[in-house]
């Protein structure tokens, strides 16, 4: 199966997440969800899969609670995040063995097949405990 990820390049974790999918051996499809936004289906399926639209909604650094999504129901988050992607919560990451939003990073791990090395270490210099 591929691995797919939702990618920001600005966000620091979704750089990580990346990394740590590469360093499995993985070349993952790479999709940058603000410039090719996910349909209205896909982001429900994938809501359903994280937990819920509110689980997939990002507030810091948006928009979301001057819209009023913290307390809206999934059908206008889900809307809101088709028209403004930056509302949608990152990095998402499709493997193997489900789909994952990867808040910290390390999530990433729980829907990849391989392991990272041992000496993996994050952007911020944080070393990642190898996985059991």
């Amino acid at each position: 199966m591929t691995v797919t990820i939702w990618h920001n390049p600005k966000c620091g974790t979704s750089r990580n997440a990346l990394a740590m999918i590469r360093a499995t051996g993985v070349d993952p499809v790479v999709i940058e969800y603000l410039k090719d936004v996910p349909g209205p289906a896909h982001l429900a399926e994938v809501a359903a899969a994280v937990g819920g639209a509110k689980a997939l909604l990002r507030v810091k650094g948006t928009s979301a609670e001057e819209l009023g999504l913290t307390h809206a129901d999934d059908a206008a988050i889900l809307a809101a995040m088709a028209v403004h992607p930056i509302l949608i919560n990152r990095p998402v990451v499709f493997g193997p063995k489900g789909i994952v939003l990867a808040r910290p990073s390390e999530k990433v791990l729980a829907v990849l097949n391989g392991t990272l090395p041992p000496d993996f270490t994050k952007e911020d210099g944080a070393k990642v405990g190898h996985p059991a």
